[in-house]
């Protein structure tokens, strides 16, 4: 007997941990409690009501430390994530006995999903639609098996929790090990691990480089016998698939980067390129569109807009500041930064495990007038937030005004001693000029909710924290459908209404700062603080030009050209120094699965 699809998709997203944990629960079995709700957290770390559950368990007294444990964890996981550890932190002896077994675990789990391809056919649809003889029938389901087969890596290459597979899991192994041997001295697997990589990309040259001073140094070097027997078995296997693709109708989507390119047929090659010239039109078109945009200022890239962002009213603008200025503007937070959110006076108004500074434009030329902060960092907040509205207006709304309705220079930071099992999030997901109603699909536009609001705007000033990254979903507000992560000039700009439902991850490291916008085309709802802060800034134009008007100190750096180049962020590593790999591993969780608390 095998289990439909779609019980089997609920153990995969492992469901009945979630149903035990409730159970065990109310079974007052706190310890077991723990362990299920852990095991379906790792698999849906999205999951904001599971969040919610875990922080609760970790304020129970009764808990023990070690009932937060993985009851489905992967071997190969397991021992690759602590590898990796060792690995970053240049341990390469315990890092290479980790790497090894993660392999040796990963191969016997490719082995395990292999042997469960075997089987009934089990595409209902594709059964009714043909009615085939028996060697058509016998040759489908064995395509079928060995389709199923190759798609086994990307299933051990998928972390728990993930929807995207590591690229190259297998040769990557390969490459790491070979680096971490050759660091602790061990050249005869290092050159063993070259040559089994050399067998998925056998023109990698600076492999090929390594591979020719191993051969130098130890003669002769051959790949490991698991790797080579790994190799020609997908080769021949990827050889038949392609042939009933060219032959008998059938698809397949090669889950390998390494794939030879002599075994695609000649005619999914046209069609390959075909695709990629298709794309590559596609993308000129929309550089194209970008260029004939009505961007009132030179230099500034739109890096992803509405359809990139799986929505609409959606805009992401990077280059708006300099490095010098978001430096400038950085300074101006720390000289008047207020414990507080600046305009309800209290501390951390969304999370208690962060502290919330907050600076209005008012609030900045008054402290400049006093001498407590430079007028340059003031006035730069002014001609900054007046930019950003220029670009969203001519972006959004091109020939109707849109009104300041506020401006806020805000500041997250992590509190140290309070970010250890947190759950919640910096800000929760919500929506800039209703009330979200996830459980009903609405969004109610009534107070207290600043219904006037039309656009909402968001500029950075900084990288250097952990979380903190802007993120839009659907209404429920936990299907996320596209995220921002914040770097200094970047502007994400958007709708105010219930089409753009937004949160802010967790800042658990640092401080991230950014100026908040919220624009209007409600000319009675303007931010009056703005107009009062500009009349300060043109009072002390008079003042300067009065005969001892010249003592202000310096230059005024806030009128500096947006389009300077940046500064390098961090030194360059010497050239001739080959990079370590896995250096540029990225995943990016897409779902959630849960409802917010409203």
């Amino acid at each position: 007997h095998r289990a439909s699809r779609a019980v089997r998709r609920d153990f995969e997203r492992r469901e009945p941990y979630n149903y035990l944990q409730v159970a065990f629960f109310k079974l007052k079995k706190l310890d077991q409690a723990v362990s299920a709700a852990h095991t379906f957290f790792v698999a849906n770390p999205q999951h904001l009501q599971m969040r919610e559950d875990i922080e609760k368990y970790r304020r129970m007294s009764g808990v023990k430390a070690d009932s937060f444990q993985d009851l489905e964890a992967t071997p190969h996981w397991e021992a690759y994530e602590t590898g990796m550890q060792h690995y970053d932190a240049d341990e390469y002896l315990q890092a290479v006995a980790r790497l090894e077994e993660s392999l040796s675990e990963a191969l016997s789990a490719l082995e395990e999903c292999r042997a469960l391809c075997e089987g009934p056919w089990e595409d209902e649809d594709e059964e009714e639609k043909m009615q085939p003889g028996l060697y058509e029938a016998i040759a489908a389901h064995y395509i079928q098996v060995l389709k199923c087969r190759q798609q086994c890596v990307l299933e051990i290459a998928t972390k728990p929790g993930r929807i995207s597979a590591t690229e190259d899991f297998i040769p990557s192994h390969l490459d790491l090990l070979q680096f971490a041997y050759s660091q602790v001295g061990n050249q005869t697997l290092a050159a063993e691990c070259a040559a089994s990589y050399l067998l998925f990309y056998p023109t990698d040259e600076p492999m090929l480089e390594k591979m020719k001073q191993y051969r130098t140094e130890l003669g002769e070097v051959t790949a490991r016998q698991s790797i080579q027997h790994y190799v020609q078995r997908s080769l021949m296997e990827k050889k038949l698939i392609y042939y009933a693709v060219e032959h008998l109708g059938e698809t397949f989507n090669d889950p390998d980067l390494w794939t030879p390119d002599e075994l695609i047929p000649e005619n999914l090659k046209e069609k390959y390129r075909e695709d990629q010239e298709k794309q590559k039109q596609e993308t000129l078109d929309v550089e194209e569109r970008e260029k004939r945009g009505p961007l009132p200022f030179e230099g500034i890239a739109v890096t992803m807009d509405s359809q990139q962002m799986n929505g609409t009213q959606r805009v992401v603008f990077d280059r708006v500041l300099t490095e010098s200025e978001c430096r400038d503007l950085l300074r101006l937070t720390k000289a008047a930064g207020e414990a507080g959110d600046g305009y309800r006076a209290r501390r951390s108004p969304h999370t208690p495990h962060e502290r919330f500074e907050g600076l209005t434009v008012l609030k900045a030329m008054q402290l400049a007038q006093n001498g407590d902060v430079e007028w340059r960092d003031a006035k730069l907040l002014l001609q900054a937030s007046e930019k950003s509205r220029k670009i969203v207006e001519s972006y959004f709304t091109p020939g109707k005004k849109l009104h300041f309705s506020f401006t806020h220079l805000v500041c997250r930071t992590a509190i140290e001693g309070e970010q250890e099992g947190r759950m919640d999030l910096s800000h929760p997901v919500h929506a800039d000029n209703c009330l979200l109603d996830p459980e009903g699909q609405e969004c109610w536009k009534e107070p207290p909710a600043y219904v006037y609001r039309d656009y909402s705007g968001i500029l950075y000033l900084n990288d250097d924290f952990q979380g903190g990254g802007l993120f839009f979903t659907e209404m429920d507000t936990v299907t996320v459908t596209a995220e921002v992560h914040p770097k200094c000039g970047r502007l994400v700009a958007f709708s105010s209404g219930k089409e753009n439902p937004h949160g802010v991850w967790a800042v658990s490291r640092g401080r991230r700062c950014a100026i908040a916008l919220w624009y209007t085309h409600s000319q009675e709802h303007a931010e009056q603080e703005r107009v009062k802060a500009e009349e300060l800034v043109e009072q002390r134009a008079v003042e300067q030009d009065q005969p001892d008007g010249n003592k202000h100190q310096g230059t005024d750096r806030s009128s500096r050209s947006s389009s300077e180049p940046r500064a390098p962020s961090r030194a360059t590593k010497p050239a001739e120094q080959r990079q370590k790999p896995g250096l540029d591993r990225k995943q990016h969780p897409k779902v959630l699965r849960a409802r917010d608390e409203f």
